[in-house]
């Protein structure tokens, strides 16, 4: 090991939750309460140490392979550390060893960072017209040497990436839609500013949602049924399969027990009818609209324009950098079957933002090749 190179040890939840404190741009998925609400994963806590100090943590999941009794070890969005203060090699390649000592046959990461970014109204304007069929067609808003650093160190390390073409993976997508809370300079913006981001219709619509006689309620754990009636609704219109009411009431209560106030569930309500509801989580200065419901009923007042207010000003006043709203495709083709999702959420003022996307570490290259065939003949 050379001088350089930080150890690896297991840490406690409290000793991981106290550092988590202290840093910023934390995922809610690096969080060591994700892992009770996670099913089928077993966490574990990991710190890495420059001697004696602890300077970073990650939440790695472990799944069991069928039969082999090996693991798969994941680390989402981490880990939890400063690639700039560390050298990637110094910080992956012990945390390789660990891992395979232990029983992991491989690593899969997706570090998160930023590596480009591209602006709400130019995907906007620029969705489906000609010559312009991936976002890469367009200029962008802004681009981390960093970040894009980071991804040739992973590939010198020999990782590889996970190509998941215009569609989403199985994990974290590498393709996201952010709401921006604060300026270039890290000044917070106000929720005029960040309407300006909206397109004009939504604008107008979250504008008459604001005026009708919608009430908006943050519910506790004993709401969440009324959330997940609405939810199922959405999913029998929108023909997807849902997660039981079980799951959000163990989100709520599990997250809110560890960061008091992190799990946030929104009802919006008109004249007793519930219309709308979404949940957001909140970490450190980050938060993500997780799941949104809606129902068929009264679509004209525009309940869920009205809860993105709430939820934009909430952000704003816990002083997060950005709004997260989940994944999209990097394609601009108005054909393709995910463009509906992108303009929809550039037109609540997303920008549309790059990570370093997924990738994968052999650590036991016969095992890794052998789970690999397994699941791709699972997915035909």
């Amino acid at each position: 090991m050379s001088h350089n190179d930080l150890h690896v040890r297991p840490i406690s939840s409290a000793e991981h939750s106290a550092f988590l404190e202290t840093a910023q741009d934390v995922s809610f998925l690096q969080r060591p309460e994700w892992a009770r609400v996670k099913g089928g994963w077993r966490g574990e806590s990991l710190g890495f140490f420059d001697q004696d100090e602890l300077v970073g943590t990650a939440l790695v999941l472990h799944r069991a392979a069928p039969i082999i009794k090996k693991t798969l070890a994941y680390v989402p969005d981490g880990p939890v550390i400063d690639f700039q203060a560390h050298r990637a090699e110094n910080v992956i390649r012990p945390l390789a060893a660990y891992l395979k000592n232990r029983g992991s046959f491989q690593l899969k990461m997706g570090p998160g960072r930023e590596v480009r970014t591209w602006a709400a109204g130019a995907v906007r304007k620029n969705l489906g017209k000609e010559g312009f069929t991936q976002l890469t067609d367009l200029e962008l808003k802004n681009s981390s040497a960093q970040a894009l650093a980071l991804n040739d160190a992973l590939l010198d390390l020999g990782f590889t990436k996970e190509d998941v073409g215009l569609d989403f993976g199985a994990g974290q997508p590498e393709y996201v839609a952010r709401v921006a809370l604060q300026d270039e300079d890290g000044k917070q913006l106000d929720v005029e500013q960040v309407m300006a981001s909206y397109s004009a219709t939504t604008r107008n619509e979250t504008r008459k949602a604001l005026k009708s006689t919608l009430e908006i309620e943050v519910g506790d754990v004993s709401d969440m049924a009324r959330f997940h009636a609405l939810y199922n609704h959405t999913a029998d219109r929108q023909e997807f399969t849902g997660r039981p009411l079980s799951y959000f009431e163990t989100m709520h209560r599990v997250l809110n027990e560890a960061v008091p106030g992190s799990c946030t569930l929104y009802i919006a309500s008109n004249e007793g009818v519930d219309l709308a509801a979404s949940i957001v989580i909140r970490s450190s200065n980050l938060a993500w609209y997780l799941y949104g419901a809606s129902s068929s009923e009264q679509r004209k007042i525009f309940a869920p324009k009205a809860i993105m207010n709430r939820m934009v000003e909430d952000s704003i006043a816990a002083g997060c950098r950005y709004l997260d709203q989940g994944g999209v495709s990097a394609t601009l083709d108005k054909e393709h079957h995910l463009s509906g999702l992108t303009k929809f959420k550039t037109n609540t003022g997303c920008d549309i933002v790059q990570t370093n996307g997924e990738w994968d570490l052999a650590l036991n290259k016969p095992l890794a090749w052998a789970f690999e065939k397994y699941m791709n003949w699972r997915k035909k």
